[in-house]
């Protein structure tokens, strides 16, 4: 599975590349703050979600602290799609926040 820094991702979205981040927490998890941009699919909603990704488009996966999101990755990965798993989540990550 590939994946990712925070200081990586930091870098990615400093320079303004064009990203497509899945955050798999739950509803009460993301009212806490989202990395910007990304798309709220909580974990238990993946299978009949992947119907709204692009399989030509390359993922990064998010969650609280990188083991749902590895999950998430896993099943995402034999559906066919680009995917990569975010190192320690949002607990590692200290980028700047959106709310929705």
């Amino acid at each position: 599975m590939k994946t990712l820094t925070t200081d990586e991702l930091l870098n990615l979205l400093d320079a303004n590349e064009d990203l497509h981040v899945i955050d798999v927490r739950e509803d009460f998890e993301v009212e806490e703050g989202m990395i910007p941009g990304a798309v709220h699919i909580p974990l238990g909603s993946i299978p009949e979600s992947t119907a709204q990704l692009d399989a030509s488009k390359p993922y990064i996966v998010v969650c609280k602290g990188g083991v749902r999101s590895a999950n998430a990755c896993e099943y995402l990965a034999a559906q066919g799609f680009d995917v990569t798993n975010l190192e320690g989540g949002m607990l590692a990550y200290d980028g700047e926040l959106e709310f929705k």
